[in-house]
């Protein structure tokens, strides 16, 4: 990674902002999962040794941009992670007002800003419904002025930026990419540069044979990842619903499973790449189809031909045996997407067994999407993988080959 890191500035006695990613799941006031949490205390715990004070900010959910919204509050955040720290966490209940807060701070003091998507400048997005060309050009203007500012008012909290919230870096926000121009240098924390070394390592320098697994409901989805990785795999292995689409273009009936009629031409496409870049694309040789999208359906195995009115929700033991084989050979595995309705028992053996052949190949494995990090977890399975991506739409952009403005943003060593 060409771009400072925690590491390479000095630290003792500044100002620290960092941007971290505490999206995560509260039920009654209480964090059920504090996953994320838990990814950002290493650089937490090295900027506060180092001797300097640290303003964390993240969003939370999606409120509406219009102000405070108790359901979408920071503050439990700031209670657990005061607990799991085992020091004070300040709170300020305005991300924009914290002046006095910030200017409090000694060295190793740490303060948490409220949400700031409680703000609508902080991501700048305009809804279009109704909105001539030039309204809408307006309203653009007129709110990116504002996320300039805000971006200003964030940076004047800090001598040094500190982004280490992955999960965001894909999104051009105040808090995330704009606060960069107006601070004196911008580093990624140890998280982001874990992430980057991970992800940029298996798409660009990887240890062969590389194998990539996609899975996941729509091809839709992930057009460009498909398109992108067939010009660096070895081989390209497909589940979920989005296999569905690529069997239909090959000619099979597909019965009730889910497809998408308008991407059967790009289907086709990249099957012809495949062939013609000698690349090995795998589908499903046979699946678990059912009778209705429910848990207690009528279920039977089935070839690549699916009956008319059942539909395939699941990989069948043949195709988990032919993709274990093939993920056992590799040295670099990238997953991102299940392999069917994991959710209900009846459809989750084919992600589980892919689980288990991951974990068990011996290869550089990185885990990224959310619903493949769920299955991991669920699997037990999560310490034999070797790098589980916490971002799961920009681990995605990444594999696109895309350019995340968080990370762009950042001072080049």
């Amino acid at each position: 990674m060409n771009k400072k890191s925690l590491r390479d500035v000095e630290l003792t006695g500044k100002r620290i902002l960092m941007r971290v990613d505490f999206n995560v799941p509260i039920q009654e006031g209480a964090i059920s999962d504090d996953t994320r949490i838990q990814a950002a205390l290493p650089s937490i715990r090295y900027i506060l040794e180092q001797g300097a004070s640290l303003t964390l900010m993240s969003h939370l959910g999606r409120p509406k941009g219009k102000g405070y919204e108790a359901a979408f509050s920071l503050q439990p955040v700031a209670a657990h992670l005061a607990k799991v720290l085992g020091r004070p966490v300040a709170f300020a209940p305005d991300c924009l007002a914290a002046d006095e807060q910030v200017a409090a701070l000694k060295p190793g003091d740490v303060l948490l800003l409220e949400n700031t998507r409680f703000y609508k400048e902080e991501e700048a997005k305009v809804k279009t419904d109704e909105m001539t060309d030039e309204e809408y050009k307006a309203k653009k203007a007129e709110l990116k002025e504002k996320q300039k500012r805000m971006a200003q008012k964030l940076a004047s909290y800090g001598d040094v930026f500190v982004n280490d919230a992955f999960g965001s870096a894909h999104r051009a926000h105040a808090s995330t990419a704009v606060v960069c121009q107006y601070i004196g240098v911008s580093v990624a924390g140890f998280l982001l540069e874990k992430e980057i070394k991970y992800l940029g390592n298996a798409v660009n320098n990887p240890e062969r044979p590389f194998v990539a697994i996609l899975g996941g409901a729509k091809v839709s989805d992930k057009l460009a990842v498909v398109n992108n990785l067939l010009d660096k795999v070895d081989t390209l292995i497909i589940g979920g619903g989005m296999a569905y689409t690529f069997l239909k273009a090959q000619g099979h009936d597909v019965g009730n499973s889910l497809c998408e009629m308008d991407q059967l031409d790009y289907a086709r496409e990249m099957l012809a790449k495949a062939k013609a870049n000698g690349k090995t694309l795998l589908l499903p040789v046979d699946n678990v189809a059912a009778d209705k999208f429910d848990a207690a359906a009528a279920t039977q195995v089935v070839g690549n031909d699916i009956p008319e009115g059942w539909m395939a929700l699941d990989i069948g033991p043949q195709t988990v045996a032919a993709y274990t084989a093939a993920i056992h050979e590799a040295k670099t595995v990238v997953w991102n997407g299940p392999m069917g309705c994991f959710e209900m028992k009846p459809f989750a053996a084919g992600t589980l067994g892919i689980c288990h052949a991951v974990a068990d190949s011996g290869a550089i494995s990185i885990i990224g999407g959310g619903d493949s990090v769920s299955a991991v977890n669920q699997s037990g399975l999560a310490a034999k993988m070797t790098h589980i991506s916490t971002g799961g739409g920009a681990s995605l952009e990444f594999l696109e080959g895309k350019v995340l403005p968080g990370v762009a943003a950042l001072t080049d060593k």
